[in-house]
């Protein structure tokens, strides 16, 4: 019934948005088409449980759940985070990954309308990566959290 009452929710509301192509597809389908094109997708609307599928799938394309950034845009709130959660098997170790939460901050930021900061702080996290002398063990490093 939940994802009966939030289909029927976007079809109303898609009607709305004639410029903006809108289509259903199971979880499972999207994540098959996501593996083999994630470029195909430009916006997903979806309630939590299938957006947590999906973000995993993603985190899994790019390299872990370390670098995935996050934000969830309302009308009155916006809150960013790192979808990786809490990561309690590593939780006190010095071991986790920052770079989602560094990019998640760089995308509040920029909704913060301070593009400088955000910009400073992105740049530095791609040189970072791209240098790959300060990596994380989970992308094959030996660098600690701080």
């Amino acid at each position: 019934m939940g994802d009966g009452l939030f289909i029927k929710t976007a079809k109303d509301v898609a009607k709305g948005y004639h410029n903006i192509e809108y289509w259903e597809e199971q979880i499972d389908t999207v994540c098959m088409h996501l593996a083999n094109n994630p470029t195909e997708f430009d916006v997903m609307v979806m309630p939590n449980l299938y957006g947590d599928i999906v973000s995993d799938l993603c985190a899994g394309l790019i390299g872990g759940l370390g670098l995935t950034a996050s934000g969830n845009i309302g009308f009155d709130c916006e809150v960013y985070e790192a979808v990786h959660g809490t990561a309690p098997d590593i939780a006190g170790q010095n071991k986790a990954n920052p770079t989602a939460l560094l990019l998640s901050s760089t995308m509040m930021l920029k909704a913060m309308k301070l593009n400088d900061y955000a910009n400073k702080i992105e740049t530095s996290v791609f040189k970072v990566m791209k240098e790959g002398k300060h990596l994380t063990g989970d992308l094959g490093g030996k660098a600690k959290t701080s």
